[in-house]
């Protein structure tokens, strides 16, 4: 029974993973399951044993995108081994990298389909925004932590700044994925650390 209950995680791990893929690539609307299934080799019916619909999918991709993205998050923000505005700057020029390897194009899978879906299907608003909003509360602490060092400015309440760093940086990279260059991510980076966050 445990060898079973394993392989039909590792299943539904596989059909997580490969719809994330297409799904950061193509989007919500253009991600087609029987493209998911033959990425995999898993069966349709199997398919349906897993996940209720095509929303259903979409909601439990972006839940195992949130676990992955959180450790990241983690990784950069919880390390005692810079200040809490290195951690930032960290996090920005990790993020910079991917995107610049990656030719500026996919970008960040909760962003894309924030952009697309969220006029679209009230349940993956509310999904996208329950994520983002996690997210914001880590930045906010990371930016409190520096605002008690006397690190990053105290002119403005640390959620707020969080909620600015977040719907900045998400802009940047689409803006990015637009222009094609990481000008944008350059441009933010410039005005947060040069002078938003600056004390």
């Amino acid at each position: 029974m445990a060898r079973q209950s394993g392989t039909k995680e590792v299943t539904k791990t596989s059909l997580l993973e490969a719809g994330a893929c297409i799904m950061v690539t193509k989007g919500y609307n253009n991600t087609g399951i029987q493209e998911v299934l033959e990425a995999t080799g898993v069966p349709k019916g199997s398919f349906y044993y897993y996940f209720d619909s095509k929303e259903d999918f979409a909601t439990q991709i972006i839940d195992h995108f949130d676990t992955a993205q959180t450790e990241k998050l983690k990784l950069f923000l919880e390390d005692r081994k810079l200040n809490p505005l290195e951690r930032l700057k960290a996090y920005c020029n990790a993020g910079r990298k991917a995107l610049k390897e990656n030719q500026c194009r996919n970008g960040c899978l909760v962003g894309n389909l924030s952009q697309e879906m969220s006029d679209q299907s009230e349940v993956l608003r509310a999904k996208l925004e329950e994520v983002l909003s996690r997210w914001r509360g880590r930045f906010a602490q990371c930016i409190k932590e520096g605002q008690e060092a006397k690190l990053i400015s105290s002119k403005f309440d640390h959620n707020m700044m969080a909620e600015f760093f977040q719907s900045g940086w998400h802009g940047a990279i689409m803006r990015a994925k637009t222009t094609k260059n990481t000008v944008p991510l350059d441009a933010f980076m410039t005005m947060m650390f040069d002078s938003v966050l600056k004390p």
